[in-house]
């Protein structure tokens, strides 16, 4: 019984850590009025990312220290021709160690997408007030996942309720980058913008705790202890 106390107060006091971003891969948009610009020489307004086909792309990112706790993920996505609506229905989502192909799905899901909220438009240099494409923020919370230190890909698709995309643009800085796409169920392979044939960087972003260091699991240990040391004194009195 006195084990499960302690253990009961360790996971209450990790749990009860406030939720940070732990990892982003933007910038989404830029400047004011916010845009998101096709960079010099590119044509990519957006990726295929219809999570029903499924057309998915993916992103790689590095854990540190001793670990992560996530929660919830934001990604970023727009429907052509939507008249700055939210028409968004959910996400399909995988976090996977080592090859985005071959690598341990450690986490995976299809969960709704809540609006978080319209970030600004992806535009080509001649036209930047133009409003036909609008960036929405995507909320996706879902079942804790424990991530140790080390290399691993998150892979998502998004589904929405019109008939152009879910697309998914770019950086808005342009970031030459390693992103993936899979169209059909075929491998992932690089994901290039076509007009200058260079590789892309997509915004994406991860929300959770850090995982304490041992040391602070040995305090945390050790006030749970001196609690039902403290519990046990006062009943015996």
């Amino acid at each position: 019984m006195k084990k499960l106390l302690v253990l009961s107060l360790i996971v209450s006091a990790f749990g009860s850590a406030q939720a940070v971003t732990l990892f982003s891969n933007g910038p989404v948009v830029s400047g004011t009025p916010p845009i998101s610009v096709i960079r010099t020489g590119g044509t990519l307004f957006g990726a295929g990312a219809q999570g029903n086909v499924p057309n998915l792309v993916a992103e790689d990112f590095t854990v540190g220290g001793p670990g992560w706790n996530v929660e919830s993920l934001n990604f970023y996505s727009y429907q052509s021709f939507a008249a700055s609506a939210f028409t968004f229905t959910s996400v399909v989502w995988s976090i996977v160690s080592g090859d985005v192909n071959t690598g341990t799905v450690i986490s995976s899901g299809t969960t709704e997408a809540t609006n978080g909220g319209l970030l600004g438009y992806r535009v080509a240099p001649a036209t930047p007030t133009n409003t036909d494409r609008a960036i929405y923020q995507l909320n996706v919370n879902i079942p804790d996942v424990l991530l140790t230190a080390g290399s691993y890909w998150m892979r998502w698709g998004i589904t929405g309720t019109l008939a152009s995309g879910p697309w998914q643009p770019p950086t808005s800085d342009g970031l030459v980058g390693n992103a993936q796409q899979t169209l059909a169920n075929a491998p992932f392979s690089s994901l290039v913008d076509a007009g200058d044939t260079f590789g892309v960087t997509l915004p994406f972003a991860i929300q959770g705790a850090v995982v304490p260091e041992p040391g602070t699991y040995a305090l945390m240990l050790a006030g749970g202890l001196a609690v039902v040391a403290a519990v046990r004194r006062r009943r015996q009195s």
